[in-house]
């Protein structure tokens, strides 16, 4: 893997404590020479509020939380640059990567920009086993113990809120979360998918999806259906007013079928459906797990590629599209980039934003990223996570980092 490590402490807005760091005054030049006597003037000085918040805005988001610890000026600024803050160009995906205990949650975000990790706490977060979907600067995050406490948050601004708690009842079987936030008007809808064994019966499994929008701050349930021989899983994402999410065959009643499908929800009718797997597509091999993305409104998957003999060994991961009712891939990570990841389990992190994708082994903290636009494989600046003991495990996910929208 390239690079070294590449740390920085976070700025005063990420802990609330530390200040940041590298900046010094230029010191006056008083050698008696023909500017002796002239009066320095800041450009600052002179600058008015508006074109400063312009000139922040071209910077990235980790060098304008920097900047607000200047001084008292700079720090109202970046404060009350709202309106230069809507202006930004949206950021490149951070990822943040922590440790799996029943600690409180902190660990490290990368910025892919800059090539630099820094300490980070993230607000709201209880436990590593919470569910976790992000969309245009907010992270949605579902209590994974009972299931149906759910928190919207804007990470970088530390604005959070906490909704209603999702019906469909606690302590289902699986679970899955989407969120997908409007830019424009910064309204947001959150999707829980839930699926629980119907009681004394190994066959059939309870499939329901439920809906909040921020607008009504009311949950709907949108769909109930009961699945025999599937049932739901973890993994579900909102793209183009569509929500879909992966099932997974049971191998009872002669199911046959070893490979994963995905059943798909269309938010914007809100009609009778028909039956969800009438239109399941199936996943366009067998996979070890499946991880999906919006990725300007494209439906992406990563998905770890099985053993033809031995589905549920890892022999590689793939990236596809979904392109109407069809699988198109777009990469397979080249061996030695798998090779890197040293022993990788059949399960591991994936998420992305924009062109961006994030993959991560659960039992190391080495990062690769896949650029999308460029077909490009590339580490990331190494970790600071460190592994402590064989069995330590690590997570992680992506968000986009964002000063203007609130919960």
């Amino acid at each position: 893997m390239e690079g070294e490590t590449s740390r920085e402490s976070c700025p005063a807005s990420f802990h609330g404590t530390e200040l940041a760091a590298g900046f010094r005054a230029i010191p006056e030049d008083d050698g008696g020479d023909s500017r002796q006597g002239r009066t320095l003037v800041s450009l600052d000085a002179v600058l008015p509020d508006d074109l400063l918040e312009k000139v922040f805005s071209f910077l990235p988001i980790v060098s304008i939380i920097r900047s607000g610890c200047v001084c008292k000026r700079w720090h109202e600024a970046v404060h009350a640059g709202r309106r230069s803050w809507i202006a930004m160009s949206p950021q490149k995906p951070w990822y943040f990567m922590f440790t799996c205990s029943d600690d409180v949650v902190g660990g490290y975000a990368y910025d892919p920009s800059l090539r630099k990790w820094c300490g980070f706490r993230f607000p709201c977060i209880e436990n590593s086993n919470w569910s976790t979907s992000s969309s245009c600067g907010l992270v949605c995050l579902m209590d994974g113990e009972n299931r149906s406490r759910v928190f919207v948050c804007n990470p970088i601004t530390n604005d959070s809120k906490r909704l209603q708690d999702a019906p469909g009842g606690e302590f289902p079987d699986y679970t899955a979360l989407a969120l997908s936030v409007d830019r424009r008007s910064h309204g947001y809808v959150v999707a829980v998918a839930k699926c629980k064994q119907v009681p004394q019966d190994y066959y059939q499994w309870d499939f329901s999806i439920h809906i909040y929008e921020s607008e009504t701050r009311t949950w709907v349930t949108a769909i109930r259906e009961v699945l025999v021989g599937w049932r739901g899983g973890d993994e579900c994402v909102i793209c183009d007013g569509v929500l879909y999410s992966l099932i997974y065959p049971t191998g009872v009643l002669g199911n046959a079928e070893s490979r994963h499908c995905l059943v798909m929800y269309d938010l914007s009718g809100r009609s009778s459906p028909t039956s969800l797997m009438r239109m399941a597509i199936p996943v366009p091999c067998s996979l070890t797990c499946g991880r999906l993305m919006n990725l300007r409104e494209r439906l992406v998957m990563v998905g770890g590629i099985g053993k033809h003999d031995r589905p549920g060994i890892l022999k590689g991961i793939g990236i596809w599209e979904l392109h109407k009712e069809a699988w198109r891939e777009v990469a397979r990570m080249p061996h030695r980039f798998f090779q890197g990841f040293g022993e990788l389990d059949d399960v591991f992190a994936s998420s992305g934003t924009d062109d961006l994708i994030y993959i991560q082994s659960f039992g190391s903290p080495a990062l690769l990223t896949f650029d999308m636009s460029l077909k490009l494989w590339k580490w990331s600046a190494k970790s600071p996570v460190t592994k402590r003991f064989p069995l330590q495990l690590f997570t992680g996910f992506c968000f986009e980092p964002s000063l203007e929208i609130t919960c």
